[in-house]
């Protein structure tokens, strides 16, 4: 009994004590939490500063050389003397081929997500889930080699003539789907770009349409509703937001593209109507160009990055105040 009445005299004596120290011990490892989540945080907007500075300097004497005038001049010549540098091309380019490949993927991507989550057979869905999953994995190099010498040919040879034959006198048709066919074209890079979003519109669909609570549905269902009804008036508008932002995660991967663009695009900065006609994007002009530039060609390859991030930054931007007003609205 004496032994037991001194151990618990030693433990009430350090009791407080260690409980102090056990104290302090989380609240340094609080504080040292906050503090690195913090810098991590804070980091990000240091590297993106850091971008915007570097792309400022390196592309102020384009921007001193050429002014506004470079948004809306088509002549690239950098050979020139004096030279000529305008990004009219590049940013047509960029907006067309981003717009047909949204056209394509998002009822695509759609289609596939609502196959998947409504009506799809539960012992396929993992094989077809997998196939997403490995286009997204598959490096950008390898679509643009596939696109030049698979896809190019058979659209050049096959796809091409059908749809000129078609719209051939159409008023504006015809001009959009003007020949000659070629190989390297607008809609071949569209094509691609297509493809390499599909799994982003895909993947994020199928997540969000699986939240939507299975007693929505079934009452749906329930009150004789078919499963067009279902999805039209159910599943979409309970995720539209979630859906919104894959769509806007995959334009700006059709943005920024660049390997694949270049490999079929045909790196021409002339603007043609016809969508079956060579082009080029702001990243394939910069990858196709950059290492042999140098001076005010390399200045102006510059002032094009410039102008890529800025146009993601207000994609991006405008969906985030689309889907704020969508969050808004639906909780009103």
């Amino acid at each position: 009994m004496a032994e037991m009445a001194v151990e618990s005299n030693v433990v009430d004596a350090a009791g407080p004590y260690d409980r102090a120290k056990a104290l302090g011990a989380f609240k340094l490892g609080d504080i040292t939490f906050y503090w690195i989540t913090r810098l991590s945080a804070i980091s990000v907007l240091l590297i993106l500063g850091g971008i915007i500075i570097s792309l400022i300097v390196g592309a102020f004497p384009a921007m001193k050389e050429f002014g506004a005038s470079f948004l809306w001049t088509q002549r690239w010549a950098p050979s020139a003397d004096p030279p000529v540098l305008g990004a009219l091309g590049p940013i047509y380019g960029t907006l067309v081929t981003s717009f047909i490949a949204m056209l394509i993927a998002i009822p695509v991507g759609l289609g596939i997500a609502i196959f998947l989550t409504e009506l799809c057979p539960q012992w396929l869905r993992r094989p077809i889930g997998m196939a997403i999953e490995l286009l997204a994995g598959i490096p950008s190099i390898i679509y643009g080699m596939w696109g030049f010498f698979v896809l190019g040919p058979f659209l050049a040879n096959t796809f091409q003539p059908f749809m000129i034959k078609i719209f051939d006198g159409v008023p504006v048709l015809g001009a959009v789907f003007a020949g000659p066919p070629s190989y390297l074209s607008l809609f071949n890079a569209a094509l691609i770009l297509a493809i390499m979003v599909l799994p982003f519109i895909t993947s994020i669909s199928v997540d969000v349409f699986k939240t939507v609570p299975p007693v929505l549905k079934e009452a749906a269902y329930g009150v004789g509703c078919t499963t067009w009804e279902v999805v039209r008036s159910v599943v979409i508008p309970y995720t539209r937001v979630g859906v919104i932002g894959g769509i806007m995660l995959a334009l700006g991967r059709a943005l920024g593209e660049t390997m694949a663009v270049t490999f079929i695009i045909g790196n021409s900065f002339r603007i043609s109507s016809s969508i079956f006609a060579p082009g080029t994007t702001i990243s394939a002009a910069i990858a196709s160009e950059f290492a042999e530039s140098d001076g005010l060609h390399q200045s102006g390859l510059i002032l094009l990055g410039l102008l890529l991030f800025v146009l993601t930054f207000f994609v991006l931007a405008a969906a985030r105040l689309m889907l704020m007003r969508l969050e808004k609205k639906a909780g009103n």
